[in-house]
């Protein structure tokens, strides 16, 4: 039963649902017409923060742009190949594809959101090697399976919240930091973990479709992949027929192999004196050098990001136009009236559950949790410490981890039906296939809905 109500609604996405571009363009100009109906925002100010915003995710775009082409580049090395031909052999059915896609995801997802691109991989490799996957479900698999990063350790909220001088300190909304003790290490947080890693997979098991005919990966393709002609045999086909000087340096592995120990030991020098601070910088360098090490020669690896590289479009001019959305929300104040509004009506037995409602409905045009929280923060804050004017500092601080962290678990959730983060996915999954949006989207809505009763009822009333 729930096979076939999953398949109606991948139908009905599949043929409403636009590409994540046209989405974008159409909550452009929602978001400005909302800007202003309903705040006293001119016209003019409404394009100018529109514009301002554009340039907001460059950064953060180039991030995802790198950590995305240096973990696709390490999944290309002989190495790692072999080792996932020997996982194959003891992956013998494409239930066990999924199941393993999914509860490995959410353990990786737990280190950071970015390892969702070696959950892309392994799920592509494992589609080229076992029969009978039905590719669209697997990447809607892949998408679903990083939804619990909010729990770990790159939780950006968390991490903002326990940051000495943050924006909130410093604007007097708060008056010290908050340990991560009352969110990342809270009975909610860990209770999230176990949905995520343990009853995620049994809701994928319980929609898995029944017939995979013509949704193979074989059967999406629309341009042979050019990894059947190795890294290796690429590499080669570049020399010269004669000795040269350029081959030679081309090909000198003790030259990138000599920059790439210079890469390890500042490795082992980052974690040794900060400790287990894996943020997005240190991430992409870490990817970079391991790509470096395994493809040996300057030569095998420059070919190796080039193949990596061939299909980021939809990063590249896509961000913009969803940080000027975001924009548009911050400089018309649109997005903390809307928060504000459904602050208003929160009680001290609804805050949380109005602050994962907040979370969700805004993540819709600001899809950074960093960025909607710097919006609706200090309203959530401003809420809770107002219902706890009379209790003690400890009951205050638990309250405000817990609104909190709901804000960081619904903007997570409804990343679900917001086709943003799928851009991540796309350029590993997408390669060389006939793919959109609208064929993922529809296999994550009952998993949406599921698990936004399920985590209404815990942001709600799972203890601290």
């Amino acid at each position: 039963m729930l096979t076939k109500l999953g398949q109606k609604f991948t139908d009905g996405f599949t043929k409403y649902m636009p590409s994540a571009y046209v989405f974008a363009l159409i909550l452009t100009l929602l978001t400005g017409i909302f800007a202003l109906l309903f705040t006293e925002s001119k016209p003019i100010q409404v394009l100018e923060g529109w514009y301002n915003g554009f340039w907001n995710l460059l950064s953060f775009g180039m991030q995802i742009v790198l950590i995305i082409i240096t973990a696709y580049c390490i999944a290309q090395s002989p190495l790692v190949k072999k080792g996932i031909d020997q996982l194959a052999k003891w992956i013998k059915t494409p239930t066990q594809v999924y199941l393993i896609i999914i509860a490995l995801g959410s353990l990786l997802s737990l280190i950071s959101f970015g390892m969702v691109v070696v959950t892309a991989i392994l799920g592509r490799e494992l589609a080229l090697r076992i029969k009978g996957i039905h590719y669209p479900f697997l990447v809607a698999c892949v998408y679903f399976s990083f939804n619990g990063w909010v729990c770990g350790l790159s939780s950006s909220i968390a991490l903002l919240l326990n940051t000495e001088n943050n924006f909130l300190i410093e604007s007097g909304v708060l008056n010290d930091t908050i340990s991560t003790s009352y969110s990342l290490g809270s009975g909610l947080n860990l209770a999230m973990i176990v949905l995520f890693v343990v009853v995620a997979p049994i809701l994928i098991w319980l929609l898995i479709p029944k017939s995979f005919e013509g949704k193979e990966l074989k059967d999406l393709q629309t341009t042979l992949d050019d990894e059947e002609n190795t890294v290796k045999a690429e590499a080669l086909s570049y020399k010269l027929p004669f000795k040269a000087v350029s081959d030679a340096l081309n090909n000198a592995g003790w030259l990138q192999i000599s920059v790439a120990l210079l890469g390890v030991i500042y490795i082992v020098y980052h974690f040794a004196t900060k400790g287990f601070d894996l943020n997005f910088n240190i991430m992409i360098f870490i990817f970079l050098i391991v790509g470096m090490l395994l493809h040996i020669t300057p030569m095998r690896y420059s070919i190796a990001m080039k193949r990596a590289s061939s299909n980021i479009s939809g990063i590249l001019f896509q961000y913009p136009f969803y940080a000027g959305i975001m924009g548009i929300m911050m400089a018309s104040g649109l997005g903390e009236k809307i928060s504000n509004v459904l602050v208003s009506i929160a009680t001290p037995e609804s805050y949380a559950f109005i602050s994962y409602l907040t979370g969700g409905v805004i993540n819709f045009a600001i899809p950074s949790a960093g960025g909607e929280f710097a919006v609706i923060g200090p309203s959530i804050i401003n809420m809770v410490q107002e219902l706890g004017a009379n209790l003690s500092h400890t009951e205050v601080t638990a309250m405000i981890a817990r609104a909190s962290m709901s804000v960081a678990y619904g903007e997570s959730l409804s990343n679900l039906l917001q086709p943003f983060f799928l851009l991540i996915v796309f350029p590993v999954m997408g390669k060389g296939i006939k793919i959109q949006a609208r064929d993922v989207v529809g296999y994550l809505f009952i998993p949406f809905v599921v698990l936004f009763v399920i985590q209404s009822l815990m942001v709600s009333y799972v203890q601290l």
